[in-house]
């Protein structure tokens, strides 16, 4: 029987094996619509990035109209920033535009609205991110501003599978329908499909759909036919999308067309050659939109531009909205309750963005007072909230005032901040102006004189009644600012800091029957022969400074641009250095010192490509010709008393180093490198990565006295609602504790 079982189990695996052969040379459709497609994408990627930079400038007039439903609202719909005002009874809205835009190479987009016209005020504005669904370039490895990998990048295979669905057209005009899916769920992969045409291997029409933010996209992008000018240009959009939070929907849609006036493509021969700018003035490319003050707003003149005739149903939305102005300019106004009206105008205040203008003397504009957006938590600072108010003022010749008062609270420590910031662009051509700082600054630390007190023998005084840690800093600073040549600035300033004791200290002998003592001739040196009488001199309850300052910044090969009389600094693809140099003069003011500080910064931005980037910063600074006691302030290692968010931390900050750090240590060195990518460690965790936006890696050094070194290693996220990151801190290569940074982001990327 044994033999038998064995014999039985034997055939079985034979008839098995035969099956799977013959499975084999049955062909497997879905395997060879795959190779087929993978075969017709690597033509298409392979002549993406000719087709990319093929056209060098074009014109054209841009036509938008668009829709939106309100399918769901509650009282939250009013704390959304993003949205505009609606009215009553009112779920449906639309708008129209036509711009003229301008494109230039590689990717600059020039549009200026000439004309607008809806049924809700500050639609338009309110929406102004929907541009960037109709500035697309389908051959570009990003899309939305670097914003979604695209099916056609050079890596795409890895984060795509691309599936043949049909094939049309006629043997000599074939086109292959392909469909591109992501391999795992996130914000940066979108799903959809291309028309793509034989031989040329060129997008006749593409379709992707994903999110960006709070908002679910469906976009189609038409290009024009083959041989043709526009060949390589979409010449048609369909953008859908659905807006959802906080138990609010609102849907959109919106159509665009484009009539093209004038396409110049680049030279074939050196499509592929390294263009040198030598002239980095890029005026002809960039210029701000038009002031929407300026805006035509006559339907008349939609009628001799737009070219999709209104639906039925759109045109009843106009009728009904302008019938409703009439009625509104007729009907008789109705008391008012002033009491309603005030507190009405209050709640708009709390909870929405606002802009108040001030007839002919500028306007101001405010966020709202109750934020939780403007919240932030970090391991070293705590809890913090801030709010901010800007007032601009435009002068003739492009001049501008600028004010920024700026407040806000630290309920770890208990201690509210705040600053006024003012800038007057006198000679905006040479980005000349005068800037005017004044506010309480970081509450700042030094321990000398408390140091030289426990060095003496028996410790005469009760340490108790001595508090010498804290002080209040309030400060003034005054700074002209003026660009030499293109990237090299020249900063003049003048600064003063008044100190005060946070919590005022007595010195009291241990001995009874000594009178407390505050100078040295008061002291008994008698009785104690190793005192030093001079030290009590050294302590007073306020320290003053007055201190002038020059700073030099240099970035080379700074890209501009010519705005009016305005010059706009963009990039560089080189890194910016700066000398700060600072003299305290002792005697202006009473109880000023004499002190120099000096510092050295290095920092560069390098974009890897398909939204990687890497950021480095490199410092050093040190304190010189000091004398009594001084603050340790370094303009370039300040620690921030306020919130900052994911892009603040570029510059380079210690999420977890103890504050008094910040102001102990006479000299210092430090260095930050930060790596970022969409597609980082996350990658494989398919449930959760959908979320995220970016990952980064931080490592962060710090050599000071007695720190060599501080190190400080993190890993953060960012997504559309928060950014969150956990980091660990060395001190002298030993472990020393892990803490978090969180700060809300909605809105505000």
């Amino acid at each position: 029987m044994e033999r038998l079982l064995y014999i039985w189990i034997g055939l079985c695996f034979l008839f098995l094996g035969r099956l799977e052969a013959k499975e084999e040379l049955v062909p497997d459709r879905r395997k060879e619509t795959a190779h087929t497609a993978d075969s017709i994408m690597d033509k298409v990627i392979f002549f993406a990035p000719f087709y990319e930079g093929i056209i060098d400038e074009y014109h054209a007039g841009l036509y938008i109209k668009g829709q939106v439903n309100i399918r769901k609202k509650n009282r939250l719909i009013r704390f959304i920033p993003t949205m505009f005002r609606l009215r009553k009874g009112v779920n449906e809205y639309m708008m129209e535009t036509y711009s003229d835009l301008h494109f230039t190479a590689p990717d600059i987009y020039d549009q200026k609205v000439k004309a607008s016209v809806g049924t809700a005020s500050e639609f338009w504005e309110g929406d102004g991110r929907l541009l960037e669904y109709f500035h697309i370039n389908v051959y570009a490895p990003t899309l939305l501003y670097d914003k979604l990998l695209s099916p056609l990048a050079p890596n795409a295979k890895k984060y795509y599978a691309y599936y043949l669905d049909s094939v049309m057209g006629q043997p000599h005009d074939r086109q292959y329908k392909v469909r591109f899916v992501p391999k795992n769920k996130s914000y940066q992969l979108v799903e959809g499909y291309m028309v793509v045409s034989d031989q040329v291997w060129s997008i006749r029409e593409m379709r992707f759909s994903g999110r960006s933010e709070m908002f679910r996209f469906n976009n189609l992008v038409k290009l024009g036919g083959v041989g043709e000018d526009d060949e390589f240009l979409p010449v048609h959009y369909n953008v859908e999308g659905t807006f959802r939070l906080l138990g609010n929907v609102v849907e959109g849609s919106y159509v665009a067309v484009l009539d093209y006036e004038g396409i110049r493509q680049k030279d074939t021969e050196r499509l592929f050659e390294k263009k040198k700018k030598k002239d980095y003035d890029l005026t002809k490319s960039y210029t701000l939109s038009t002031d929407t003050n300026a805006y035509l707003r006559d339907t008349a003149y939609f009628k001799t531009v737009r070219p999709i005739p209104l639906t039925q149903h759109e045109e009843t939305l106009y009728e009904d909205y302008f019938l409703q102005l009439d009625t509104a300019k007729v009907k008789k106004k109705k008391p008012v309750n002033k009491t309603l009206e005030f507190w009405g105008e209050i709640g708009d205040a709390l909870i929405s963005n606002y802009t108040v203008d001030l007839n002919k003397l500028g306007s101001v504009r405010c966020s709202p007072l109750i934020n939780p957006l403007l919240l932030s938590y970090s391991g070293s600072n705590g809890l913090s909230y801030r709010q901010e108010f800007k007032y601009n003022r435009l002068f003739s010749h492009d001049r501008l005032l600028r004010i920024v008062p700026r407040i806000g609270y630290n309920f770890t420590r208990n201690e509210f901040y705040w600053r006024v910031n003012t800038d007057f662009d006198y000679w905006p051509r040479k980005r000349a102006a005068l800037h005017v700082e004044f506010g309480n600054g970081n509450r700042i630390y030094s321990s000398d004189v408390l140091d030289d007190l426990k060095n003496i023998p028996d410790s005469l005084f009760d340490f108790n009644q001595i508090h010498l840690d804290y002080f209040k800093d309030l400060y003034f600073i005054l700074r002209h600012s003026w660009e030499i040549v293109n990237g090299l600035t020249l900063d003049v300033s003048l600064s003063m800091h008044r100190r005060t004791e946070a919590e005022k200290s007595k010195f009291v002998l241990l001995f009874p029957d000594s009178p407390p003592v505050t100078r040295s001739e008061e002291g008994p040196p008698q009785l104690f022969p190793n005192f030093d009488r001079e030290l009590l001199n050294h302590f007073r309850h306020t320290y003053t400074s007055f201190a002038p300052g020059v700073r030099l910044t240099w970035t080379p090969g700074q890209y501009y641009y010519m705005n009016g009389d305005r010059k706009i600094n963009l990039y560089s693809n080189y890194p910016t250095v700066s000398v700060d140099w600072e003299r305290g003069i002792g005697g202006i003011f009473e109880n000023s010192g004499n002190y120099e500080r000096i510092e050295l910064d290095f920092q560069h931005h390098i974009s890897l490509g398909l939204m990687r980037d890497i950021y480095y910063r490199v410092g050093w600074g040190a304190f010189t010709n000091q004398e009594e006691l001084y603050f340790v302030d370094f303009a370039n290692l300040r620690r921030s008393n306020l919130p900052t968010g994911w892009a603040d931390d570029i510059g380079g900050v210690f999420q977890l180093l103890d504050g008094r750090w910040y102001n102990s240590s006479r000299k210092y060195f430090r260095t930050h490198v930060v790596y970022e990518s969409p597609f980082l460690l996350l990658h494989h965790l398919k449930k959760y990565t959908q979320y995220v936006l970016n990952e980064r890696l931080y490592l962060n050094t710090l050599f000071v006295p007695h720190l060599n070194p501080y190190l400080e290693v993190g890993y953060g996220i960012g997504t559309h609602v928060f950014d969150f990151g956990v980091f660990a801190s060395f001190a002298n290569w030993q472990y020393q504790e892990v803490g978090v940074k969180f700060t809300f982001e909605l809105f505000n990327r």
